[in-house]
């Protein structure tokens, strides 16, 4: 799957749950489910990357003109 045809997170995301409704209904050969498997794993591992890109993009626009970043408040 090429950057052009990637899909956007929400159609990753939405066809990945269609993917795990039609493994959970059963009635798919096991060659049809481990298809679906693997097309999952694909879009999942799209996904992880789209969500990788998004924080390094909101880490760099948290940062100051410097490249220090803003103090982040510690949990109590």
């Amino acid at each position: 799957m090429g950057k052009e045809s990637e899909l956007t997170f929400e159609q990753a995301m939405a066809r990945l749950e269609e993917i795990v409704q039609e493994i959970d209904g059963g009635g798919h050969t096991l060659e049809q489910t481990l298809l679906l498997f693997e097309e999952g794993i694909k879009l999942a591992r799209q996904c992880s990357g789209q969500l990788a890109e998004a924080r390094g993009r909101l880490d760099m626009l948290g940062k100051k003109p410097d490249g220090s970043t803003e103090a982040k408040p510690h949990k109590v």
